[in-house]
């Protein structure tokens, strides 16, 4: 199931850091997904134009309570989390359930080049360019049994090496989950690296979810267990409050949080007195991923 999404950089496999970064503009057939070979972008999309952040830029501002609570505290403190060995349990309703070690996981999987938009539901943005594969392929490789409609995710939870779980920010661990049609979407990968490098620990190492067209908290980091389920599983800021943190939380401009406005946003690395710019519908995917919603009144599904 790899490489659906038709590459319209000139560049292949991944890009090294360097030519990122010089590039002023890069073509947004990127944005919805950088595949060789497959499926063409819609032509709205391919017009779109994005620029990477930098290394220091996405690796150096994150959300990784675990961690702490301060965007910093995840680089300072993540080098402490042991990602090898690792394995993911997969089970549930599943034909093959069992621990997959991740070297096995890696052995089968495609990895691609993903230029992404991300934004997070604190109303901040940027682009990454990430490495990894579909998540519809490791589903495929464990056996989504029909009964299966939800996949559950859950964080590694270890006390001695990750100091913020100390605090009560959240239930631990952190758990996530999509409806089943999400995660077999094409946009939907499991992020091994970025910029070609592998994915550093406060950024999810060694295995995390990426869901470009939902707010940044649903795509969880260094993944250990996935569930699939006939039931929609609990999501920890959902538990936390519910009233603020819906199941779905699709980027929706039209939508504000309790607490703020979803309709502008700021980029990271735009400079401290640089405009804000409007948030896109489901983060500029609409095109790809709005059907998946038909019929639903996304006001109440945030």
């Amino acid at each position: 199931m790899a490489y659906r999404w038709k590459n319209t950089l000139s560049d292949c496999d991944a890009t090294p850091e360097a030519v990122f970064l010089n590039r002023r503009q890069l073509m947004a057939g990127a944005a919805a997904g950088i595949g060789l070979a497959g499926a063409g972008l819609p032509a709205r999309a391919q017009a779109q134009e994005l620029t990477a952040n930098s290394w220091e830029e996405i690796t150096g501002y994150n959300n990784y309570y675990e961690f702490g609570t301060d965007k910093a505290d995840p680089a300072r403190y993540a080098g402490a989390l042991t990602t090898s060995p690792w394995s993911v349990e997969i089970d549930g309703l599943v034909d093959r359930p069992g621990p997959y070690d991740f070297d096995q996981i890696m052995d089968k999987m495609t990895v691609e080049e993903r230029l992404y938009r991300f934004r997070c539901v604190e109303a901040w943005s940027m682009v990454v360019p990430w490495n990894g594969f579909e998540l519809a392929d490791l589903l495929a490789l464990a056996g989504i049994q029909a009964d299966a409609k939800y996949i559950a995710f859950e964080t590694a939870l270890r006390p001695d090496e990750m100091p913020g779980v100390t605090y009560p920010v959240l239930d631990w661990p952190y758990v996530e989950g999509l409806r089943l049609d999400e995660a077999m979407h094409p946009l939907t990968i499991m992020a091994t690296g970025i910029y070609g490098r592998d994915i550093p620990n406060q950024n999810g190492a060694p295995l995390r979810l990426v869901v470009p067209w939902k707010y940044g908290f649903k795509s969880i980091k260094s993944i250990v267990r996935i569930t699939a389920t006939k039931d929609e599983p609990p999501t920890s800021w959902n538990k936390a409050n519910a009233r603020e943190y819906g199941f779905y939380s699709n980027v929706n401009p039209e939508v504000d949080h309790p607490r703020w406005s979803q309709a502008t946003e700021r980029a990271i690395g735009g400079g401290l007195f640089s405009a804000r710019k409007p948030t896109l519908m489901f983060n500029g995917y609409g095109d790809e991923v709005a059907s998946l919603y038909a019929g639903m009144d996304l006001r109440k599904n945030f």
